[in-house]
């Protein structure tokens, strides 16, 4: 029977057991294992916690002395603030979020973890990140695109999310996602970095998301090799899976330079 036709949760299991095959199960049952978050609190007021696999992706970024940096979908904030604390010399944080109360949850984690100084140094706005790179054209030398996924760890612990989970739903956040990526594009400067990354499992959000703007751009953006223990090549970038790595992840990253 198509995955379509099969209760929600049924769906699911056919869905990524397609994709995963005789590695579904166990990585199944590690999704489905409480995280152990980690305290994040290098130049930060008070320590932050959230996955080492987060640490470890939004540190990918390369960031130099008077950079412009544009965290596209920022909320809640974690990985922003580990961009603020890699900050150089006369650089400065955009970081954004489309959702008005996310927004209003990113500022309060901000004004909670980051020094005055800091602060001062990172923006937040409230904007629709698809269309950023209309209205910004080559302005940021280094962005973040953390994007929205259909974050799988989170849906098998939800009754709620998984009786709500369509094979559709994988398919649409691919299209927001290419969306979001070719407005980052359009958003940085020659030579500057993108880094891509999302919490999904779904070779339909990760690498082949990146393999459609090679195939637009080709001559224009080069990927950069990212080095990460634990993390699984992909056919575009590296994924982190629990259940290969201590529990960590899922994460996937892929860091691009535009030519």
């Amino acid at each position: 029977m198509k995955a379509e036709k099969l209760p929600p949760e049924l769906a699911f299991d056919a869905f990524y057991e397609a994709i995963w095959a005789d590695r579904w199960p166990a990585l199944k049952a590690s999704l489905l294992c409480e995280k152990e978050p980690a305290a994040f609190s290098q130049g930060l007021m008070q320590p932050y916690y959230m996955d080492r696999a987060s640490v470890i992706t939004a540190s990918l970024l390369p960031l130099s002395e008077g950079d412009r940096v544009l965290d596209m979908c920022a909320a809640p904030g974690g990985k922003t603030l580990v961009l603020a604390s890699r900050l150089k010399e006369d650089s400065s944080i955009v970081a954004n979020d489309r959702s008005r109360d996310r927004k209003i949850r990113l500022d309060r984690v901000l004004d909670q973890h980051l020094s005055p100084e800091l602060r001062a140094r990172v923006t937040t706005a409230n904007r629709d990140a698809s269309r950023w790179g209309l209205y910004e054209k080559e302005a940021y030398d280094a962005i973040l695109l953390d994007a929205p996924c259909s974050s799988e760890r989170h849906v098998l612990q939800s009754e709620k999310h998984l009786a709500q989970w369509s094979p559709n739903r994988p398919k649409r956040l691919a299209i927001e996602q290419y969306s979001l990526l070719s407005s980052a594009f359009m958003a940085l400067k020659h030579g500057g970095f993108i880094l891509y990354s999302t919490c999904s499992i779904n070779p339909g959000e990760n690498e082949q998301v990146i393999a459609r703007l090679f195939k637009k751009h080709g001559g224009e953006v080069e990927q950069e090799v990212c080095t990460v223990p634990a993390s699984e090549k992909r056919s575009f970038g590296a994924l982190i899976l629990p259940d290969s790595a201590q529990g960590l992840g899922p994460m996937y990253f892929c860091l691009l330079r535009k030519l």
